[in-house]
């Protein structure tokens, strides 16, 4: 009774723990702009199972693809056994499910062949990451806490499955020892041929299979409330983030309503005045972007396959994609611990827009949409590019002298070209 207790309350606590997070998070992400991303359902479903669930767009690099579906998959049907291991903590059995004969064997078989596959993967990443080096999960803004962040993950995951397999290495050296309480049930084709390795004393083996037992579950928990700090929050959030994926053809821009309705009545004076006044154009800061692109920026998953294909950040340029993802995050967890703190939010005197994205970086974008193209689980940098920029052009008056001069030129000749409309067909003359 005293296990189940003890077990009772580290669960109870720790799902406790996880949803104050998880509130706090969706505060954050509420208190974005308004923006409507519910329709055409059918089409947003079929999109989350695609690119979510079956992981299409990560195929575009067939090896880590591969793998990290090996690590989706392991990661999804293992917790299955979860189940299994929460009812036999909060009630005293063990192996709860071995009532299921053969189909339970052929469960166990299938965790443990997953759950080796999801060990040799995360080894493989750890080696990519450290040994090989791959570009682009080793430049500047992955160094100190986000390249710590993704080797704990990949160390905790390698910990679990091991504690895994050794649980199941000594529960089934207990069953053939015929130990009361380890019922006979379960194929291992990974644990059993390193049984030879475990003790024969029977109090030895149970204290493996029970130490390896709590290892796997306290660690799986702490795992889950270790997201909400990590990247690793896409396990969670990249299936909602695909449904309210922006389902325009890309390279769309939305004009800005407020605006469009100025335009409208200096045309055309016997439309109305715009009935609401707009307190800023453009992002200068996150409260000005959207709750998606502020979901975009919790679902982040760091790969960097946006930056490895940002033709300006190829040529040397300052800009990196995920960067831009990666402070957007920063800075609206900034203001979720300032709230926190002060019940609302007070000033801070810092932004978006210099204090996290420098200017350098939103104009060396070429708004090609690669970026948006390769992500995985379609994240869009572009929009909070282009909402800086607009606030830089249309707040301060800030632009750089090639764009002001090509704003001017569209202004006066309709064309980013500084020759008058009369004079564009005069190179035909030639």
């Amino acid at each position: 009774m005293v296990s189940q207790l003890l077990f009772a309350i580290i669960f109870i606590g720790a799902i406790v723990f996880f949803c104050k997070n998880a509130r706090k998070i969706y505060r954050n992400i509420r208190l974005g702009k308004s923006v409507n991303r519910t329709d055409r359902p059918f089409e947003r479903l079929k999109l989350m199972f695609l690119v979510a669930f079956g992981q299409k767009k990560m195929f575009k690099r067939p090896l880590p693809a591969l793998l990290h579906v090996f690590v989706y998959i392991g990661f999804c049907i293992i917790n299955i056994e979860m189940l299994e291991i929460i009812i036999d903590g909060l009630f005293g059995t063990h192996r709860v499910f071995s009532v299921m004969g053969g189909g339970y064997n052929f469960l166990i078989y299938s965790f443990e062949i997953l759950a080796f596959l999801v060990l040799a993967s995360c080894v493989i990443f750890l080696i990519r990451r450290n040994v090989l080096k791959v570009k682009r999960l080793n430049q500047s803004e992955l160094k100190n806490w986000p390249k710590t962040d993704a080797d704990l993950i990949l160390i905790t995951e390698i910990a679990l499955m091991t504690a895994f397999l050794l649980m199941n290495a000594a529960d089934f050296k207990l069953q053939a020892l015929q130990t009361a309480h380890y019922t006979i049930a379960g194929s291992f084709p990974i644990s059993s041929s390193f049984v030879g390795l475990l003790p024969n004393d029977m109090d030895s083996l149970i204290f493996i299979e029970r130490f390896s037992w709590w290892f796997h579950i306290i660690g799986v928990l702490a795992f889950l409330n270790y997201l909400p700090i990590s990247k690793h929050l896409h396990i969670i959030l990249a299936f909602p983030n695909t449904y309210f994926s922006n389902l325009a053809p890309k390279g769309k821009f939305e004009n800005m309503s407020s605006v469009t309705a100025e335009v409208k009545a200096m045309l055309d004076p016997s439309l109305p005045p715009p009935s609401a006044e707009v307190s800023r154009f453009g992002v200068k800061d996150v409260q000005d972007l959207t709750w998606k692109n502020l979901l975009d920026a919790y679902t982040c998953t760091e790969c960097g396959r946006c930056t490895a294909a940002c033709p300006a950040n190829i040529t040397g340029k300052l800009l990196s994609p995920r960067k831009i993802m990666m402070d957007t995050r920063d800075r609206i967890e900034e203001i979720g611990k300032n709230i926190d703190r002060n019940k609302s939010f007070l000033d801070d005197d810092k932004a978006l827009l210099d204090n996290y994205i420098s200017r350098e970086e939103i104009w060396a974008c070429t708004s090609c949409n690669a970026c948006v193209e390769q992500c995985p689980v379609n994240i869009d940098p572009l929009q909070i590019i282009m909402g800086l920029r607009q606030y830089v052009v249309m707040e301060e008056s800030k632009a750089p002298t090639s764009i002001g001069a090509m704003l001017n030129n569209m202004e006066n000749n309709g064309a980013p070209w500084k020759y008058a409309q009369a004079d564009r067909a005069n190179w035909t003359n030639q």
